[in-house]
């Protein structure tokens, strides 16, 4: 019985350093892999309860080997945008290139820590591993509107086609103005401002000042659209502005004390005027100033002086390149200068990522000792901050993995050793009959 546990044990020996061997050669075969976990194999003694002082039976090992999947590697700046990686806690959604056009309930649900997406011919960005993007689709101010953070059930692959270009509408236009308060006559005063609608073509605003009252320091500001025209049809904005003459009433001399709207509106908590665009839905909000303020319009003993015009909008912009913000956001950057939000990627989060099971591409699986899944926005609760343009190298040492080879190289031959000299004493046992 003793020999027998002992070559027992010595073969479990034999096959426990065999399944380190083999964690130690997946480590060192994938130590330039990016986003690979090292594989630790742990050993653990069987004992036979039924021994004692006089009678010992060897009980052998077991062997268990497990992903370090929490274990983080360094990450390194690579030039591509879209080399995402994870600093901290957490994992990048995916799901496999195979069925990603699958419904979200019956395609697979990954999860990696890194991956090089680029963009392929049906505009999907994906690794060379066969990795799809999941994401949220948001509007274009980065909001994702309600979506289940329990669940990939509002996850869709990331898909760049459709954003290749996008016009960029005027929205919000300030201007800062000097009207002279020694004017006597009616003439207008007048500027123009260039503005793009929502199909990205030029249009032109004009707006004039004219003199109402000099003594009341009042002014009538009427906005125009060319695009509606010439003459009164093409008015879009009519104001009645008042001015502070002096500090008899409290104000501020020169400054904006009243704005009463004759066509458009004005909120004198932001000071915009707000007034239709000709071309499609949108408004234009024009900053023209706040009561008691001397940014913007102002009534001073000077000439007429546009001082300074400022406002978004740009013609139709082509996309260059998408870019990973703090929160998360996708954003796809166009030749006009334009950002504009695409996707949020949110950062998953288990309880025991040791838990999970590992799957081709340095991907993992869900399962019953990971527990379930909570989407994170980035840099929230407990998951770390999303980064483009960084790898996360191998958590594979080298030097590590040769130290433990030659450990498990002798631990191996002395198992080998003990089959041999086991073997050589049951010989000499059969031998006694001769």
């Amino acid at each position: 019985m003793g020999l027998s546990s002992s070559l027992n044990a010595s073969v479990m020996g034999l096959n426990a350093n065999a399944q380190r061997l083999s964690g130690i050669s997946d480590n060192i075969a994938n130590s330039q892999t990016y986003g690979y976990k090292r594989a630790e194999t742990d050993f653990t003694a069987l004992v036979n309860h039924g021994n004692s002082r006089s009678d010992y039976n060897a009980g052998g090992v077991r062997a268990t080997t497990v992903r370090e999947v929490s274990t983080q590697g360094s990450l390194i700046s690579t030039g591509n945008s879209t080399d995402i990686s994870i600093n901290g806690r957490g994992f990048i959604p995916v799901t496999t290139v195979g069925e990603r056009e699958e419904l979200s309930d019956t395609r697979p649900f990954l999860l990696t820590t890194t991956g090089s997406f680029t963009k392929d011919d049906d505009g999907f960005l994906r690794t060379n591993g066969g990795l799809q993007l999941l994401g949220w689709p948001t509007d274009e101010s980065g909001d994702v509107g309600d979506v289940s953070q329990e669940s990939a059930s509002s996850l869709v692959p990331v898909n760049l086609s459709g954003f290749d270009f996008a016009p960029n509408a005027t929205s919000s236009v300030e201007i800062s103005v000097n009207l002279p308060s020694n004017e006597t006559t009616t003439t207008p005063h007048t500027l123009t401002i260039e503005y793009f609608d929502e199909i990205g073509s030029r249009d032109t605003l004009n707006i004039s000042y004219t003199l109402v009252d000099q003594a009341a320091g009042t002014w009538n500001m009427t906005v125009s659209d060319a695009a509606l025209g010439t003459g009164a049809a093409a008015v879009v904005g009519e104001f009645l502005l008042d001015f502070a003459t002096d500090s008899s009433t409290g104000g501020t001399p020169g400054s904006l004390e009243a704005v009463t709207p004759t066509t458009g509106t004005y909120d004198p908590a932001t000071g915009e005027i707000t007034i239709p665009a000709a071309a499609g839905d949108t408004s234009i909000d024009i900053l023209i100033g706040t009561y008691g303020s001397i940014a913007n319009t102002t009534l001073f003993s000077s000439e007429f002086a546009p001082v300074n015009i400022t406002k978004n909008g740009s013609t139709l912009g082509f996309l260059e390149k998408v870019e990973l913000n703090d929160q998360g956001i996708l954003e796809g950057i166009y030749d006009t200068g334009l950002r504009r939000s695409l996707f949020q990627i949110p950062i998953a989060n288990v309880a025991n990522p040791e838990g999970l099971t590992a799957d081709d591409g340095q991907a993992f699986r869900l399962s019953g000792d990971s527990g379930p899944v909570y989407l994170w926005d980035a840099n929230s609760g407990p998951v770390g901050s999303l980064n483009g343009y960084t790898l996360e190298e191998s958590t594979t040492d080298i030097t590590d993995e040769l130290t433990q080879l030659i450990e498990t190289q002798r631990a191996y031959s002395s198992n080998a050793k003990i089959v041999q000299t086991v073997d050589e004493m049951l010989q000499e046992t059969t031998n006694l009959k001769r």
